[in-house]
């Protein structure tokens, strides 16, 4: 079994039970990058998030941005299915991507009822849980596992 595959089939068994493919860690979604160039991140996050906050450091034709909900006001992009559509192919391997998981959750769950078989969910999203003191990017997610992101 390659590393790959390795990787999806413990991702599928995180995901048992779950309407989507599977779910990996930020270490796994970024091997999974590194090793096959078919993989694409979704960044579900708003186009803001991205432009202010920062988004993954991976090829552009690796970085898929759909937005989940638009902003301002965190309404449901109607769009969302279109413009996924537009980006991504039906059997592609589909690592969707929010600030904490749980955007991305909804967007693979939604990926698939579409046809995206390979969806899957990128476990603690871009930034992580909230400290103590309320800030991000030091419980958990891509950030703080190290992988390469650039700022805004």
């Amino acid at each position: 079994m390659s590393k790959t595959e390795a990787i999806l089939h413990a991702a599928r068994g995180r995901a048992a039970g779950q309407p989507y493919a599977g779910a990996v860690t930020p270490q796994e979604a970024f091997e999974l990058l590194r090793a096959d160039p078919a993989v694409k991140i979704v960044d579900v996050r708003t186009n803001a998030e991205r432009d202010w906050v920062g988004r993954v450091a991976v090829p552009p034709a690796q970085h898929l941005a759909v937005e989940w909900a638009t902003w301002p006001g965190g309404q449901p992009n109607p769009a969302f299915g279109a413009q996924l559509e537009s980006v991504a192919g039906k059997d592609e391997v589909l690592l969707f991507l929010c600030r904490s998981g749980v955007r991305s959750r909804h967007s693979a769950r939604v990926a698939t009822e579409l046809g995206y078989a390979n969806s899957f969910d990128i476990l603690e999203g871009f930034e992580g849980d909230r400290d103590a003191e309320g800030h991000r990017k030091t419980v958990g997610g891509w950030c703080k596992a190290g992988l390469p992101w650039v700022g805004a």
